[in-house]
């Protein structure tokens, strides 16, 4: 049997053909059809869960296949929505429900939450209002005209020069985002969009008005390439999440510390504090396994567990892609010797395996492996 750490290379290797398998097996294509096919029809959360197949698609993508019976619950976090911090989905620590509710937005966009897209409704719709609303009651936007002429050509914008090519669509997404006088400087505008909002250190991000942060999430050319005006939460971005959330489900059943480290290695980048580790079990143990550290400790006071966590592990560490690779190495290697894929897989032969550098001697993990004899 493959070890964990020759299991994960074999998967994250080349992530795109891993993900090809996923897709293309038959049941995850005839679910895929499905939900792309009769998502767009939806109109309400009372339709929504009351179609099994799709409700139970849209929950396996956001990893909450485990809550698919307690349909009353995601109602109360669907009405509640995410607008307000203080809303049902936004108060549950666990994180997942607040993400599922961004994708099925029935608290802010009503029957239009299936189909729609940031980039073009819900610009257009922040122009309108604008518009409306005018400045000391007088509306400065003119209003039919510009809309139609949006409405009809975003759609044909797939890159960041397209967008800043047409003064006409560029102007009319500036002044909906309130961003006006920044019309005149695409220098700096292209810097906004190019360096997109996945990175915490983009461009965008380090802003301290947060509508540059804003504007470059809507228009998301960054994640999203030449689908970033069409994009629709609910549509394609759900069936990549399916996807990876397959690929992470068919590697735990052959080996759970791939899955482990799958999910860790996806996660990682929108992390910034130890109490996130801490509030995700699949993550803290992650951490227990990487730092050595008993199953015990996860009863420990949350407070000493983050302190010990910080004196131990720099958390900015997890957004440098090659430092993440060798907390992976490390925990994959770790994880086997606690859990050895196979009787005939000794310590030894796993240490072997590895690579010589990758943030733990030898002699530590060999030290380790003796604990276990």
């Amino acid at each position: 049997m493959i070890n964990t750490y020759t299991n994960y290379q074999l998967i994250t290797r080349d992530i795109s053909k891993s993900l090809a398998r996923v897709q293309n097996q038959p049941v995850v294509q005839r679910e895929t059809r499905y939900y792309l096919d009769n998502i767009g029809k939806v109109t309400s959360i009372e339709e929504f869960v009351n179609d099994t197949r799709l409700f139970n698609y849209a929950m396996k993508a956001h990893g909450l296949s485990d809550m698919a019976y307690a349909k009353a619950f995601m109602v109360k976090a669907m009405e509640g929505g995410i607008e307000d911090p203080g809303s049902f989905a936004n108060k549950l620590t666990d994180k997942r429900y607040a993400d599922f509710v961004r994708s099925y937005n029935f608290a802010a966009y009503g029957s239009r939450a299936t189909t729609y897209s940031p980039a073009l409704d819900g610009t257009a719709d922040k122009y309108l209002e604008k518009g409306l609303m005018g400045q000391n009651g007088i509306p400065f936007l003119t209003m039919e005209a510009d809309t139609a002429y949006y409405r009809k050509n975003i759609v044909n914008v797939q890159s960041v020069d397209d967008l800043l090519a047409d003064d006409r669509l560029f102007n009319y997404a500036m002044r909906a985002h309130g961003l006006q006088d920044f019309i005149d400087d695409e220098t700096f505008m292209r810097r906004v969009l190019e360096g997109g909002i996945e990175d915490p250190d983009s461009f965008a991000n380090r802003q301290a008005d947060k509508r540059f942060a804003e504007f470059a999430g809507v228009f998301d050319f960054a994640k999203h390439g030449e689908a970033a005006i069409v994009h629709v939460p609910s549509h394609q971005a759900v069936v990549d999440k399916y996807m990876r959330q397959t690929l992470e489900e068919d590697a735990g059943a052959q080996n759970e510390g791939v899955r482990l480290a799958l999910y860790f290695e996806r996660k990682a980048g929108s992390i910034t504090s130890a109490y996130q580790l801490l509030a995700d079990t699949a993550l803290a143990e992650v951490v227990r396994t990487v730092l050595g550290l008993p199953a015990s400790m996860a009863s420990a006071d949350i407070d000493k567990q983050a302190a010990l966590i910080n004196e131990r592990l720099d958390i900015a560490d997890l957004q440098d892609p090659e430092k993440l690779e060798k907390l992976m190495t490390r925990f994959t290697t770790m994880w086997e010797i606690n859990n050895p894929s196979s009787p005939q897989i000794s310590a030894a032969s796993i240490l072997i395996s590895q690579p010589l550098e990758f943030g733990i001697s030898t002699d530590a993990l060999m030290a380790i492996a003796k604990m276990k004899r």
